[in-house]
């Protein structure tokens, strides 16, 4: 400021602030004192209120007839008797200077919900599950789907259809399927979110009971069960989805036709195209040799159409996650496969993909 005060007159103030890089808003409000003289006080606002004036309004607030109030009523109260003491936004003025404006009432602390990181580098060590609704020609009535995955091959190691939506049949699915694919205690971790059938009592004593550990997503978080959502998105987009079912039977039939392709038939992106049964059952070493030996026999016709060598044939992945701490390599998953439960009664479902 003193080079710019101190200039030679015949340097115009603009040139002067851009040379030495000064705002010219900032070098006017800091050269007034020294050029004019201290700045005159602002003239008090005749608006304000006194400070009488603020503690009546204190005294009304707090007393026993408006201590419970806002006073937005102690406002209006006051107006049927036909007296003004100030505005609404006036007396929240004064009462957030007091710092009394927070909520009185009982607030539930903030809880922080540990983020699920899950790996499965084999079959049967990690299951992921979850219901999806279906839709019906019945306005209002839906079907539920409940879907039980397996996290490193995508195989559907059990499903069901049912008209209900709760822990009984939750039971039920888990129980046969664990003891069908003989899951042996403390070997697996059941993954699901926070629904009501997911979190009942007897679901989780049922997987204590059988050595099963368990694992929750956070709430409203989709992401935390990556691979069940992605499943019910490819049932539901694929081609020949009826959209709305006729009855229950109708629901039924069609995914059972669904999860036998997905489970048998289709070639899985996140799993290097094989299909989930491939993986799932271990059939991939035996597999795998037949792609190479067709490219080797492709490059030893054309070496000339493979210009970074022979190509090898891809693996699905020796390991997959959900929120793994090293993001490595994505691995997309789009379906899901299939096994319901046999004997399920009481309005529901079941059947078994033939491996």
């Amino acid at each position: 400021m003193e080079l710019l005060l101190a200039r030679d007159t015949e340097i115009p103030f603009k040139a002067a602030c851009e040379a030495i890089g000064l705002p010219r808003v900032s070098a006017r409000r800091y050269r007034v004192p020294k050029m004019f003289g201290p700045r005159r006080p602002r003239p008090r606002n005749i608006r304000k209120l006194t400070a009488e004036e603020t503690q009546q309004v204190l005294d009304v607030l707090h007393s026993e007839r408006f201590v419970d109030q806002t006073p937005h009523q102690v406002h209006a109260e006051l107006l049927d008797e036909g007296k003004y003491i100030a505005s609404t936004r006036t007396m929240y003025r004064i009462l957030a200077a007091q710092g009394e404006t927070k909520d009185r009432r009982n607030q539930r602390a903030p809880v922080s919900n540990a983020v699920p990181r899950l790996t499965a580098t084999a079959p049967n060590q990690v299951w992921t599950w979850d219901i999806s609704k279906l839709a019906t020609y019945e306005s209002g009535n839906f079907f539920n789907l409940y879907l039980v995955l397996d996290l490193f091959s995508r195989f559907p190691v059990a499903w069901m259809v049912a008209e209900r939506e709760n822990s009984a049949l939750a039971i039920q699915l888990f129980s046969e399927a664990m003891s069908r694919h003989g899951i042996a205690p403390d070997s697996i971790t059941v993954h699901n979110d926070r629904g009501s059938p997911m979190t009942s009592t007897g679901f989780t004593e049922l997987l204590g009971e059988l050595g099963a550990a368990t694992s929750l997503s956070r709430p409203r978080v989709s992401n935390d069960n990556p691979f069940s959502e992605s499943l019910f998105k490819t049932t539901k987009y694929q081609p020949d989805y009826p959209g709305r079912f006729r009855d229950i039977h109708h629901a039924r039939r069609w995914l059972s036709d669904f999860f036998d392709w997905y489970a048998n038939q289709h070639r899985h992106s996140g799993l290097a195209f094989f299909t989930p049964s491939d993986v799932f059952h271990g059939e991939v070493e035996a597999l795998a040799p037949t792609r190479q030996a067709a490219l080797d026999a492709a490059f030893q016709a054309h070496p000339e159409r493979f210009v970074r060598g022979c190509p090898k044939v891809r693996l699905p992945p020796s390991s997959v996650s959900i929120n793994p701490i090293d993001p490595g390599p994505a691995t997309s998953d789009t379906a899901v496969p299939v096994i319901t439960v046999p004997g399920a009664s009481n309005r529901s479902t079941s059947g078994s993909v033939p491996s």
